[in-house]
């Protein structure tokens, strides 16, 4: 797996981008994985991002979007204009999640 430096953290990868290793991520990090897909995270940006985050330890896997407007209770509508284009997709690389089923 490769390792890359983002901001002052060392994480690995996989070959999308994506962390690998659920103990590594932070908010800081978030922060900086947010920023490189040009989004400034705001408190419904940390609504979505903090119930993936609790969710994927139990299921082990990304959740999808309609698993995160339907527990987390914000519209799909609203995720995409949180993370345009491909909202489970910037949501799980900001998360620090595997990229979810499904995804291209």
């Amino acid at each position: 797996m490769p390792v890359v430096t983002v901001g002052p953290a060392t994480v690995h990868v996989d070959a999308e981008g994506f962390l690998t290793q659920y103990d590594e991520w932070n908010e800081e990090l978030a922060r900086q994985l947010a920023a490189r897909i040009g989004i400034e995270l705001t408190d419904e940006h940390w609504k979505a991002i903090s119930f993936l985050r609790a969710d994927y330890p139990t299921h082990g896997e990304t959740a999808t979007l309609r698993r995160v407007s339907t527990l987390a209770g914000i519209p799909i509508k609203q995720l995409f204009v949180l993370f345009p284009g491909k909202p489970a997709k910037k949501m799980a690389y900001v998360a620090g999640l595997p990229k979810p089923r499904g995804c291209v």
